[in-house]
């Protein structure tokens, strides 16, 4: 049982021809860190097959903190097919663009080197922390042994010379091989707490939905699909439902991603159960609630 007003689906195909576009999350939706889900990649393909007024398209947009070809070449690695999609939108992208807005500057990367490529092509100069006029937050350095707490000392020093941050990826937690992984939005969370000052660059903020929806009028050279024919499918409600509603976009929530525990789906043999309690506790609510992404 669902919350009253939020349906379960079965198959997304079930309310596939009330939209034009799907926004699909891409960690937790499409792969969990280890491998990818097929039925995810199939369900999209049949999406953007369906006959229409207009072509039915997918933009993934994920919180990743890199550029878009990083992704498709993580998504290539899992097997997912560039059919089930049309574009690819990452957090990387916009903290890209934030960050050619300062010019000159020079910037402290906080997070691992396998996110280094957000800062190609830039006009700038990586410097130690103590050097540093902004941080860019991409992750911790060692997410499989740190919290947001060994950076407490560092994130005291920099506020109090008052340096600001851009959060390159939102997520506080992902699932990877059913463990969650802490983010960089917990490192931003902790900054914030202290009085830091912090920008986000993704969702669940409202510029990552207003460059989607462009990418995809651009994709037909038309204007941009009605945001009441687009919705939103992800696995996080902080981000992926609350973003889509606070732009007004219907959503989907994919129960096993990382509410799989508080949803009791955790295991294969498990089925998606009485969700109401877990709903009516959620600041907001997705129009829908699906086990997996399966068409």
């Amino acid at each position: 049982m669902t919350h009253p007003s939020v349906p379960t689906l079965r198959h997304f195909a079930e309310v596939a021809e009330r939209y034009d576009l799907i926004l699909c999350d891409v960690w937790g939706v499409l792969h969990d860190g280890t491998r990818g889900h097929v039925a995810a990649g199939e369900a999209l393909i049949r999406f953007r097959g369906l006959p229409g007024p207009r072509p039915r398209r997918v933009i993934l947009v994920s919180n990743a903190p890199r550029p878009w070809q990083g992704v498709q070449k993580i998504l290539d690695g899992y097997g997912v097919p560039r059919e089930a999609y049309d574009a690819i939108l990452t957090s990387g992208d916009l903290t890209w663009r934030l960050i050619a807005e300062h010019p000159g500057e020079r910037v402290y990367h906080l997070g691992p080197e396998r996110d280094a490529p957000v800062f190609d092509g830039l006009d700038l100069t990586l410097v130690p922390a103590a050097e540093a006029q902004r941080i860019v937050c991409t992750g911790l350095f060692d997410d499989d042994t740190e919290t947001a707490e060994d950076y407490r000392a560092a994130l005291a020093e920099f506020h109090q010379r008052k340096v600001p941050m851009i959060c390159a990826n939102p997520d506080l937690v992902v699932e990877r091989d059913k463990k969650l992984i802490p983010c960089a939005g917990l490192i931003a969370q902790a900054y914030e707490a202290i009085g830091g000052a912090v920008v986000y660059a993704g969702k669940p903020y409202r510029p990552v939905y207003e460059t989607a929806l462009a990418m995809a009028g651009e994709l037909d050279r038309m204007p941009a699909p009605d945001v009441r024919r687009t919705v939103a499918v992800g696995d996080a409600i902080r981000t992926d439902i609350a973003g889509a509603a606070g732009y007004g976009i219907p959503s989907v929530l994919v129960a096993r991603g990382i509410h799989a525990e508080e949803l009791g789906v955790t295991a294969e043999h498990h089925s998606l159960g009485d969700i109401a309690d877990w709903l009516s506790r959620q600041e907001v609510k997705p129009d829908a609630v699906i086990e997996r992404l399966v068409w």
